[in-house]
């Protein structure tokens, strides 16, 4: 008859693995909020501030799956079980990547005045007509809010008008076709701009953009306006979003 031996005790008993498992819980939770809360928002089940409040809580979920990732590597690699350390190290590594966003966001936040209507033209902004409606219905202004300008000439000295040496409905075109380029709604288009709706890509905010085109003795001169309908600061969107729709608007009327 074999003699009994007694079963081996692994090295920290089951706290290892159990919290790896605690992590790796933290992480798929925080994943599912943060990565959910925009379409939510996108698709009309959250409202945008409830959006934002998932968003914060699964940063702070990510953040509580770093810590035990990190409890986790250290206290199962003293004890030699290297499947939770690996786990561990793997929380850690991914919660880094989905902390990567919302930490350059934060940066460009701080770079940037805190302003959601852009303009080419500080003195006279293009107006919104067509989607005047719309923007009375949110919560940011359908006029341009005059104490925007210092910020903007300070932070963005490079919106400026765009000259284009070409026939007034030459330039029409493909001030239409740039925009539709862009992803823009078109609202609407007259003889001399036009109005469109651009949506974001992750939680579906809709900005408002009013072309205007004005003949001169030098060409055709293209102001734009680019405004968030809600928001104190747009992180720098419209902007952007400016800079984009001149370049490719200069590309399609090159020579």
């Amino acid at each position: 008859m074999p003699a009994f031996r007694p079963r081996h005790r692994r090295r920290g008993g089951p706290w290892p693995p159990l919290l790896a498992r605690l992590a790796l819980g933290l992480l798929v939770a925080a994943a599912l909020m943060m990565g959910g809360a925009g379409p939510a928002h996108r698709f009309e089940l959250l409202s945008p501030g409830t959006a934002f409040d998932l968003l914060r809580l699964g940063a702070y979920l990510a953040l509580g799956a770093a810590v035990l990732g990190l409890i986790t590597l250290v206290a199962a690699s003293l004890c030699r079980r290297w499947r939770p350390a690996l786990t561990g190290g793997l929380v850690l590594l991914v919660v880094a990547a989905m902390m990567a966003v919302p930490w350059q966001l934060m940066q460009r936040a701080q770079s940037v005045p805190p302003i959601h209507d852009i303009t080419t033209d500080l003195d006279a902004p293009p107006a919104f007509e067509a989607l005047a409606e719309a923007r009375e219905a949110a919560p940011n202004a359908v006029g341009y809010p005059g104490e925007f300008a210092d910020p903007q000439r300070e932070a963005y000295p490079e919106i400026r008008p765009l000259l284009i040496d070409l026939p007034l409905a030459s330039v029409l075109g493909a001030a239409e076709a740039a925009a539709l380029d862009q992803g823009w709604e078109i609202a609407s288009l007259t003889e001399t701009g036009l109005e469109a709706t651009a949506t974001t890509f992750w939680f579906g905010f809709r900005d408002d953009v009013a072309v205007r085109l004005t003949e001169t003795p030098a060409g055709v001169r293209v102001d734009v306006r680019s405004a968030s309908r809600m928001g104190r600061s747009d992180l720098g969107t419209n902007a952007a979003r400016i800079r984009a729709y001149l370049d490719a608007l200069q590309q399609r009327t090159a020579p």
